[in-house]
């Protein structure tokens, strides 16, 4: 279970870097990330939620007669986010919202989004799990993030980087979350992985029956 000052201190964390968050961004988008957005994005379909919407970087990437709804612990995140859907025409509803503790009804929505965030939310099996309750039957999981390496040399560097990053931003490196999606009974339907294993992005169902 996540500890309530833990929950605090990242969102304390999040509403700091707002402002900096999207140049932060930029680098990884161009040199690792590719056309993850839109891969994952791109295939929406119905009711969507995303979780960890942060600033708003996928806003333009969803298909224009999705309803969208996106959830972040941080309301300095959310305002930006906000600023982007009104510049951009999007419609979508943005609130406050726990991962680990999603305020929807069981078998809400028909696709639930998370880029790039998994790493960072301090419990990702009680988001994968939240993420399956809310998803109606027959419903799709869009996950693209950074993970653990197939290269030694690289996962040595990933380690390296969690004793700093995991204190100050709560940020891992050598997670799997498409294990954790299996274990919770979904349905992998499409998955890559490329850089070096290090980005992987993955298409998963909640089965209909």
């Amino acid at each position: 279970m996540t500890r309530r000052p833990e929950i605090e201190r990242l969102r304390r964390y999040w509403d700091r870097h707002s402002g900096s968050y999207d140049r932060q961004m930029a680098f990884a988008e161009r040199k690792f990330f590719g056309d993850s957005r839109q891969w994952v994005c791109g295939g929406a379909v119905g009711d969507v939620l995303e979780v960890a919407v942060g600033t708003g970087l996928n806003l333009g990437s969803y298909p224009e007669d999705v309803a969208l709804t996106g959830v972040d612990l941080s309301p300095q995140m959310l305002d930006h986010a906000r600023r982007r859907a009104a510049e951009s025409g999007r419609s979508v509803t943005l609130q406050v919202g726990d991962a680990h503790h999603l305020e929807f009804p069981d078998a809400s929505f028909d696709t639930v989004v998370c880029t790039f965030s998994l790493c960072a939310i301090p419990d990702e099996r009680r988001a994968v799990a939240e993420a399956w309750r809310v998803l109606r039957p027959g419903g799709q999981l869009r996950l693209a993030d950074h993970v653990v390496s197939t290269s030694a040399p690289v996962r040595l560097l990933q380690r390296l980087l969690e004793l700093v990053m995991i204190p100050v931003g709560g940020e891992h490196f050598r997670r799997r979350p498409v294990l954790h999606v299996r274990e919770q009974g979904f349905v992998v339907e499409r998955q890559e992985r490329f850089k070096a294993g290090v980005v992987e992005r993955v298409v998963a169902r909640k089965p209909a029956a």
